[in-house]
């Protein structure tokens, strides 16, 4: 088909944007963890007072109906495996584009240690299992 064709580049669908191999993504295949944990550097006002001891206890946050946006600050409290997850509620939710629809997914997630301690949480992504990852 040439220049002008359906193929890659030149065509209507490149608006403009040339032949080249473009930007791209950076360095491929980076690989996930080296096996090296990072040292927690809190970004919330709550993370700090945590990380420097002045939040002895989970009941502290709770009183005051502090919002946890870290999960370091969970880690701090509970051990690895007390806390057990529960999927509450998978909800498939809609968006009309000029394009079509698109399909995501609302997880719930009910997390608990099994002593009175629970917390909920939402999360919206493309895939279920992301979704529940979350």
């Amino acid at each position: 088909m040439g220049e002008g064709g359906f193929g890659k580049g030149g065509g209507f669908g490149d608006k403009g944007k040339g032949k080249g191999k473009g930007k791209g993504k950076g360095k491929k295949g980076k690989g996930k963890g080296k096996g090296e944990e990072k040292e927690w550097v809190p970004v919330t006002k709550l993370g700090r007072l945590v990380k420097d001891g002045k939040v002895n206890s989970i009941e502290e946050i709770y009183l005051h109906s502090l919002p946890i946006k870290e999960f370091q600050i969970i880690d701090q409290f509970f051990q690895p495996g007390t806390l057990k997850d529960e999927v509450m509620k998978i909800h498939p939710v809609q968006k009309m584009t000029s394009a079509g629809q698109t399909n995501r997914f609302v997880c719930y997630v009910l997390v608990g240690d099994q002593n009175g301690h629970i917390g909920l949480g939402a999360k919206c992504a493309k895939e279920v299992a992301t979704a529940i990852r979350g």
